[in-house]
């Protein structure tokens, strides 16, 4: 192998700086030095490490250009280190972003099983874990609503017009519901998710605006759920589940709609030309993402049809399902 093909491959597999950059973050390095704390002791003392162990994790961001070190021992970000003050929850390692970095290591389990290894780490299958531990399931909330997502864009692209009442499956603390709310002012809305995720969700609608059109259901999906709204929306909920779990999700749904709503699905379905993707859901959770010839044959077995299937302003994908029988 060539000098320089080796020299890329080492960068391509390289753990050091991410890891670098993850133990920062958790530590409120950057932070610390934005605030005007850039002596190396004084920053070690803050975050209660070692001196010398922080020292070389800086000396080597300082390398891949995130900080300066104008005179030893001291420290400045870069341009670039300055994304570190405001990162993706995903890097902070206190939360579920320490779930979400760790569980890559189970990443040859699910690939010689095609079943998640979360457990082998972590003692518990992903949901479990989160059920056991509360402060990493709202960690977990927060990465999956506005705090690791922002605002959602409401605007899907479907037939609002008739559409009264919307029930969001799954909508963790409500951060879609309420942008679709705030919208459409004629909607009235159902949140559905576990007790102890809807209970943090009132916030959310108070926030919005629309608390007063809301109804808060703590429930698992796999139980029946509320019937006779317009439309259910699954957003980013079925790529979470394996096969036989996302059939019973969308059966569910199928069931509460009857002949004449709609179910709409926004994640977990994409379009026949996509390349394949590893996604974390696959690693976490074991999830699924169909192609849509795939997605209509699920569709089908639930007594659905797919009715419409287009991206919208953000790129995402979204499928509209009916009735077969409306």
């Amino acid at each position: 192998m060539a000098g320089s093909d080796q020299h890329d491959l080492q960068a391509l597999s390289d753990l050091r700086t991410p890891w670098c950059i993850r133990t920062v973050v958790t530590l409120g390095i950057p932070r610390n030095i934005a605030d005007g704390m850039t002596d190396l002791n004084s920053l070690a003392e803050k975050a209660q490490c070692d001196a010398g162990a922080l020292h070389a994790v800086l000396a080597h961001l300082v390398a891949s250009g995130l900080f300066t070190e104008p005179t030893p021992g001291t420290f400045g970000l870069t341009d670039l280190g300055a994304g570190l003050l405001d990162p993706p929850p995903d890097l902070d390692l206190t939360g579920i972003g320490g779930r979400i970095s760790y569980a890559w290591g189970t990443l040859p389990t699910f690939v010689r099983t095609g079943k998640p290894g979360y457990h082998q780490h972590f003692g518990k299958p992903f949901w479990d874990d989160l059920a056991a531990h509360p402060d990493i399931a709202t960690s977990f909330d927060d990465f999956m609503g506005l705090v690791g997502h922002g605002v959602p864009d409401p605007h899907l692209p479907i037939d609002w017009d008739p559409v009264r009442t919307v029930v969001d499956v799954g909508g963790g603390t409500g951060a879609m519901l309420a942008e679709i709310l705030r919208a459409y002012p004629a909607v009235r809305g159902t949140l559905v998710d576990l007790p102890g995720t809807v209970a943090r969700a009132g916030p959310v609608f108070d926030a919005a605006g629309v608390a007063d059109r809301i109804s808060l259901v703590g429930q698992s999906f796999f139980d029946p759920l509320p019937t006779g709204a317009d439309v259910y929306l699954l957003n980013r909920v079925l790529n979470d589940w394996p096969d036989a779990q996302t059939s019973a999700i969308l059966s569910r749904c199928a069931a509460a709609a009857g002949p004449f709503g709609r179910i709409v699905v926004v994640g977990g379905v994409t379009p026949d030309d996509t390349p394949v993707r590893l996604e974390i859901d696959m690693v976490l959770v074991g999830g699924r993402t169909d192609s849509l010839t795939e997605f209509r044959e699920r569709a089908a077995s639930a007594g659905l049809m797919v009715a419409a299937a287009r991206s919208y302003a953000n790129g995402r994908f979204v499928v509209e399902c009916r009735s077969q029988v409306s």
